[in-house]
């Protein structure tokens, strides 16, 4: 243990693009296997420890809060599938959940079984089956993650597949159900996601490239050795990946291609799984489209949203025997609507879609003669996030919903459409006491430099940060303020038990919402991507200063988090306006993204391209990445606030060695900048939920010792 920061010995590599040359005193850390680099994290680790060591107390108040709160041994809610209902089960002091089955009363049982009473020695449900108990396949292994789990339509076979690295890279095997024992099949190196074609004869799977990108779709027979498997499907554009899954309707087995801007699907009859794919439209450049099967009036249609010519997407439909032929528009393009996912179900069309900043959800029944008229599910929080999930029959009677917001725990709706009912299945147990009432959520909008309006989602306990007349606090708090912005995913209100560690101790947490991400539709992500990337960095500065500029809290009283891009977005705001903070945390942050995007051999580079530009054959993108890459614009002009940056070995889609690099550049400027660096994990962190409880534990301790509020 020591309080000094490990010294990093500095060996100059040149690179030059576009008459630029960049000499680089630490790529050399991007050595992975050099021991010299492991001694090196190593000390990192010490080092974090040694500075966080008055912290250790408080680390263990907080997982203890977060442990109490949480009903270690539970059950989710079961989904109806076949002839069986599937669940998983958790157990106190048990990491990893244990996936289970219980058979359906009838044809009829549409209704999910509740146990009276949830218990660590007696089986929940009547008839209950252990299918996988991870805590058991996990024995032996520092990390475990299930990225396959799949039953047969028959109920006898399970496809499973398993990474204990942490770098995404599966094995799949088949078991049988029956006696639990596995098949000789195995195939090792595989994506997460395979699948069985209806039969049961086949399953379908995706392998990687050398730059662990996505390429090739295989069918694997069912008793025969790997290297006999077809290849159904190979990708040779670098900016693709390509993925299969089988629709609801179990009609078609769907293969497709997508980059960030572009998409292309082929089907497979689901009755023939060794037949050829056959293309729905051809890939057009910019053009992206998603498919579902629908039986609409007596005939097979297939349901495409698309954003040809629409922004923001619309919906229509084709033939599934002719899908050239002239589209019919289902749902005209919104500007104020930017439509995301369909279902399509025996009895009915699910749409799920974005309206001012929250997700929206909607049905579209099928009748005798075709549609009928959407119809909105209507909640009354100002803030909530909904979703279809949990619905893999076509003709289930019933539309399964998920639902939470800030102050409200995850919950679990059964919709009956007939009526508009919404049944309570489950709401997330929280223990000790929780009151909802308690707590406030509401919504501020900054101004951009340009004049943008910037939604910020907050949530405080009322009692704690007592409100003045308009609502704001009498007297700034203390806040953290979350942050993403990029490829158009959307920080949506969510509720959080590890987040009442925060809120109890009187901490406001901000969500903002900024360019880049798809709260407000397609143009809000377009306007935070490539040339425009930097409106994401200015967007956060913005939401900080009126944050600080209305009341909500001071530079003193103010941190700041992201992750993976995210991480991006905290290193390049700590270069634009370190001034407004007390402290930085960056989760596997994306900071030495000029270096990355110009290697096309790195992994997934080349995908990268639509999203953030090429730099490698464009002098004007280098140019304008060079000007925010957090690395290398690391200023020596200014006090930067302490920064943590967490990371992990295996991490194959943000480096390790980009936090590594930053942290050391950071110290020459004479940053306070710890490295947190786990040895076997993945870009997900730990795996293991107490774990996971710890991990929180430890960042959230340096977030409210940051906050002065570690006593």
């Amino acid at each position: 243990m020591t309080d000094t920061a490990p010294v990093v010995k500095k060996i100059p590599t040149e690179r030059t693009f576009h008459g630029d040359t960049v000499i680089d005193d630490y790529e050399w850390l991007r050595a992975k296997d050099d021991p010299e680099v492991i001694a090196h994290l190593t000390a990192e680790n010490a080092y974090a420890e040694s500075r966080n060591a008055h912290l250790a107390g408080l680390r263990e108040t907080i997982f203890t809060e977060i442990k109490s709160r949480t009903l270690e041994t539970d059950l989710s809610v079961p989904v109806r599938e076949g002839d069986w209902w599937y669940y998983s089960r958790s157990f106190e002091g048990k990491q990893y959940g244990v996936q289970c089955r219980a058979p359906i009363a009838s044809p009829d049982d549409w209704s999910p079984p509740r146990p009276a009473e949830v218990s660590a020695e007696v089986p929940a449900l009547p008839g209950e089956q252990v299918l996988f108990d991870a805590n058991r396949e996990a024995e032996g292994h520092d990390f475990f993650s299930l990225g396959t789990f799949d039953v047969s339509a028959d109920g006898t076979l399970l496809a499973y597949a398993v990474d204990v690295e942490g770098d995404e890279r599966y094995t799949l095997r088949v078991r049988d159900l029956a006696t639990g024992e596995d098949l000789d099949d195995e195939v090792p190196g595989t994506a997460a996601g395979a699948f069985f074609s209806p039969d049961g004869r086949f399953v379908f799977y995706t392998t990687v490239d050398e730059a662990w990108r996505p390429d090739t779709v295989w069918r694997h027979t069912v008793g025969t050795p790997a290297s006999d498997d077809a290849k159904v499907f190979y990708e040779p554009d670098e900016r693709f990946w390509v993925g299969a899954g089988l629709m609801r309707s179990r009609r078609f087995i769907e293969v497709g291609a997508s980059s960030s801007i572009t998409s292309e699907s082929w089907l497979i009859d689901a009755d023939d799984p060794t037949g050829a794919p056959r293309i729905v439209w051809p890939r057009r450049e910019g053009v992206e489209y998603s498919v579902d099967h629908a039986v609409v009036a007596g005939e097979d249609r297939l349901l495409i949203l698309h954003n040809d010519g629409a922004l923001d997407f619309e919906l229509v439909d084709v033939p599934a025997s002719d899908p050239a032929a002239t589209p019919r528009v289902l749902i005209a393009h919104d500007p104020a609507v930017r439509l995301d996912d369909i279902d399509a179900f025996a009895e009915r069309i699910v749409v799920e879609y974005r309206r001012e900043g929250l997700t929206r959800l909607g049905l579209i029944p099928l009748t005798d003669s075709g549609y009928g008229k959407l119809v909105e599910v209507p909640f009354d929080e100002p803030l909530y996030t909904v979703r279809a999930s949990g619905n893999p029959e076509w003709r289930q009677p019933t539309v399964r919903l998920s639902y939470g917001s800030l102050v409200t725990p995850s919950t679990v709706y059964d919709l009956v459409p007939a009526t508009g009912e919404l049944r309570l299945l489950k709401q997330q147990p929280v223990l000790g006491g929780y009151s909802p009432e308690l707590y406030q959520q509401r919504r501020e909008w900054a101004v951009a430099e340009d004049g943008t309006r910037v939604p910020i989602s907050l949530v405080y306990r009322r009692d704690l940060v007592p409100p003045d007349e308009r609502g704001r606090p009498v007297a700034p708090a203390p806040l953290e303020l979350y942050g993403y912005g990029s490829y158009e995913h959307s920080i949506d209100p969510a509720f959080g038990i590890s987040r009442l560690s925060l809120l109890d101790r009187g901490v406001v947490f901000a969500i903002a919402h900024v360019r880049g991400g798809g709260e407000l539709g397609r143009s809000w992500y377009e306007n935070g991507k490539k040339l425009a990337k930097k409106n994401t960095f200015t967007d956060f500065v913005a939401c900080a200063r009126h944050l600080i500029d209305t009341g909500w809290t001071a530079p003193s009283r103010l941190v700041a988090e992201g992750g993976s891009a995210g991480g991006l977005l905290m290193g390049a705001v700590a270069n634009l306006a370190p001034e407004l903070f007390a402290g930085i945390l960056a989760d596997v942050p994306f900071v030495d993204a000029l270096t990355s995007i110009l290697d096309p051999s790195l992994p997934l580079t080349v995908i990268e391209w639509d999203e953030w530009g090429d730099p490698l054959h464009d002098a004007s993108v280098y140019e304008y990445m060079r000007s925010y890459t957090p690395y290398e614009n690391v200023r020596t002009d200014v006090s930067y606030p302490p920064i943590l940056a967490v990371t992990s070995l295996n991490d194959t889609r943000v480096l390790y060695v980009e936090p590594a690099k930053w942290v050391a550049r950071l110290r020459e400027v004479g940053a306070d900048a710890q490295l947190k660096i786990e040895m076997v994990a993945g870009h997900g962190g730990v795996s293991g939920r107490y774990n996971a409880w710890r991990e929180r534990a430890w960042e959230l301790a340096w977030l409210l010792d940051r906050l002065g509020l570690a006593a």
